[in-house]
């Protein structure tokens, strides 16, 4: 089974710290809505080759659902991804997990994945393992002042070749691991 790499956007692709310089602004229009995004172009160059690494399949897993496609791939160099749905009318969690949660675990089903995300906690662990039977997956808890970094990118890739949802090696992590921020 292909491996899944989950991708959430704000905190994840925007931080919400005051970005470094490898950053850039973008205005996106949704509806009558109009957002500043920070994107580092160097994020979609990143994950691509971590998916490669890895043989993972790349997902959004956010509330930018299909927008992400419109907005947020083609500014940091990512094709047009498949999306997690999330409904806007989410009813309040029983077990304190994530909104987002019961979606992933649907979504996933029995594949292993990776979740990037500023708001997976224990919670959502122990809810995506007691509650739906999950075993195969790493939540990677960005740290939503940053955003994604080479550490949380290599965590991801050592997890995904260590557990054996891939057989390559771990030679690939070099280039993975350049620090994002000088």
């Amino acid at each position: 089974m292909k491996p899944l790499l989950l991708l959430d956007v704000d905190g994840v692709l925007n931080p919400m710290g005051r970005p470094s310089p490898d950053f850039r602004p973008y205005r996106c229009t949704i509806g009558t809505e109009v957002y500043t995004v920070y994107l580092n172009p160097r994020h979609g160059r990143r994950l691509l080759e971590l998916a490669l690494a890895t043989g993972s399949e790349l997902v959004w897993a956010t509330t930018w659902e299909h927008h992400a496609n419109e907005w947020i791939a083609p500014r940091v160099g990512l094709p047009s991804l498949p999306v997690i749905a999330v409904p806007p009318d989410v009813p309040p969690s029983e077990h304190g997990e994530m909104f987002k949660s019961p979606h992933v675990a649907a979504y996933a089903g029995r594949r292993p994945f990776v979740w990037f995300d500023d708001q997976v906690f224990a919670e959502d662990e122990e809810y995506l393992r007691v509650h739906q039977g999950l075993t195969d997956f790493l939540l990677v808890h960005v740290d939503p002042r940053r955003g994604l970094t080479s550490r949380d990118l290599g965590m991801a890739q050592e997890w995904l070749t260590l557990s054996g949802f891939f057989s390559g090696s771990l030679t690939g992590v070099g280039p993975l691991c350049r620090p994002f921020f000088k």
